[in-house]
């Protein structure tokens, strides 16, 4: 397997938001899309950002993976802080360092899912590693599939394709936007769980958005972000957990923990085993898929 190497402490957070504000439009048309977050996102942890369209998950993921730029505020991502890179740098760090799974798997269609798979060599310059293309694909259950075009495959291995792209680079962070979204019950089931190996099993820090309170419910932690702020904070949650935070109304407290004016996140306690029932191993993980 590809052991992940940190080249920051460990104890750092992969990921650190500080007071970060986005807004869209000007004057009455004006849309605050996240208002003034701070938090942090713990290395080789799988965390799930969750709400309802408009509560500005997506753009605050965006901001984190440097696909926008914040307003004010700081995003820091494995010890950097990306607005102050130069633009060659942050592509960079973007293709070194950040992996991206989407909702419509941004597949090459003209390329077999090998091809697809190798980019993120192809753009480095380098000569891919094909051992490591194989395995990892074979872990994920597409070996067979390694010289089909996208159009060729089903759902779920499109987006199986997408992630083992995502995993081949060996990204210090993979920031997946709504990955089950396009996908049955079944490929769905078999995706998260793909991704809490990867957190488990290989190290990786996973940032995931979502809007489904079973998909949030498999993740060590999950933000409940709602207008965009904070909303809840929830580790180890359940379904339920997560459902009452997006029904619950929360105050406004200004707070050194959660940013100046940020609405006060609520916290639940941790509940073991909350996740249990989606957590695969890389070494089950061939059996998951071939269900």
């Amino acid at each position: 397997m590809v052991e992940h190497q940190h080249t920051e402490s460990i104890d750092a957070p992969a990921v650190e938001v500080v007071g970060v504000k986005k807004t869209y439009g000007e004057g009455s048309a004006q849309t605050i899309a996240v208002d003034g977050i701070t938090t942090q996102f713990t290395r080789g942890r799988f965390t799930a950002i969750v709400g309802p369209s408009g509560s500005g998950k997506t753009t605050l993921l965006h901001l984190m993976a440097g696909l926008d730029t914040p307003d004010s505020g700081r995003v820091i991502v494995d010890g950097r802080d990306i607005a102050a890179l130069p633009d060659d740098t942050l592509s960079d760090l973007r293709r070194d360092r950040i992996g991206f799974i989407f909702q419509d798997f941004n597949l090459l269609p003209y390329l077999t899912a090998e091809q697809n798979i190798e980019l993120p060599y192809t753009l480095r310059r380098q000569r891919p590693d094909r051992a490591a293309v194989r395995r990892i694909a074979s872990e994920l259950g597409i070996a067979e599939r390694l010289d089909h075009k996208p159009q060729e495959m089903s759902g779920g291995q499109r987006q199986r394709v997408a992630v083992a792209r995502a995993l081949v680079g060996r990204p210090a962070v993979i920031f997946a936007d709504e990955p089950t979204g396009a996908l049955d019950v079944k490929s769905s089931r078999q995706l998260l769980a793909i991704l809490r190996s990867m957190a488990t099993d290989r190290g990786q820090t996973i940032i995931m958005v979502t809007h489904d309170p079973n998909a949030a419910a498999c993740a060590d932690r999950a933000l409940v972000v709602r207008d965009g702020s904070i909303a809840a904070d929830i580790m180890h949650p359940t379904p339920a957990d997560v459902v009452r935070a997006l029904n619950e109304g929360s105050g406004t407290l200004p707070s050194a923990a959660t940013g100046e004016g940020n609405k006060t996140p609520t916290t639940y306690a941790d509940k073991q085993g909350g996740t249990a029932t989606l957590s695969a191993s890389s070494k089950g993980l061939g059996q998951e898929m071939s269900r």
